[in-house]
């Protein structure tokens, strides 16, 4: 016999078309707008925005809704200089002896270098961690599923809701991260993912000009 288990109905409006149309229109115009952002203003940023942005992305879909992730948010000054002095060490041998020459080159045009002064001057960070295991009440390790996939969905919905609610942050991955765990105290479970600055871009700042594939390399559709 099949297990029962609790179901509830969707709540699902369906929209006309024309109404789907011009909101993907809204959202795509939208988007297109977001850029990483490696200037920041020093400004504090609402806590409870950060906050909603992050129960946003909670909601995110999750290999047998296990939701395998964990976010820290940070925003006492002297943590955050910690994480960046201990990020910047890490990004030093990156630069001088990990990365390639090409890998290098690819960087060139974005300006970016093994100097993180963001770190300190965003008023926030967020850092994503993700979960392979749970443990139970006796200890038993017990797995989650597509955690590198369903961690990556919500860290998508995580940066498109900061844009949404009139932020700018930078994806940031200083590899190996073990060093995020260990000034946050985060359990052995828990592997850091990603760092994210989050706050206003500073007067004037800059990004570099770039171009995104246009849609016959962007997508195949097949009709």
């Amino acid at each position: 016999m099949t297990e029962s288990h609790a179901m509830q109905p969707l709540e699902f409006k369906r929209l006309s078309e024309e109404a789907m149309l011009e909101r993907s229109a809204a959202v795509r115009a939208a988007w297109a707008r977001r850029r990483s952002v490696r200037e920041f203003a020093t400004d504090p940023v609402p806590l409870e925005v950060l906050r909603n942005c992050i129960a946003a992305a909670g909601t995110a879909p999750s290999g047998a809704n296990k939701q395998p992730w964990t976010f820290c948010l940070v925003t006492d000054p002297e943590l955050k200089h910690r994480i960046r002095l201990a990020a910047e060490e890490e990004e030093r041998v990156n630069y001088e002896r990990r990365m390639s020459a090409q890998w290098k080159s690819d960087l060139a045009p974005l300006g970016t270098d093994a100097n993180k002064p963001h770190i300190d001057d965003a008023p926030a960070l967020i850092i994503v961690f993700r979960r392979p295991y749970e443990r139970d009440a006796s200890g038993q390790k017990l797995p989650n599923y597509y955690v590198t996939e369903s961690v990556g969905i919500a860290v998508g919905m995580l940066i498109a809701a900061l844009h949404e609610s009139g932020l700018v942050t930078l994806p940031h991955t200083p590899s190996p991260m073990d060093f995020l765990g260990q000034i946050l105290h985060r359990p052995a479970h828990e592997r850091a993912y990603l760092l994210l600055p989050v706050g206003y871009p500073a007067p004037g700042a800059q990004i570099p000009v770039i171009s995104r594939k246009k849609w016959p390399e962007l997508c195949v559709e097949f009709a």
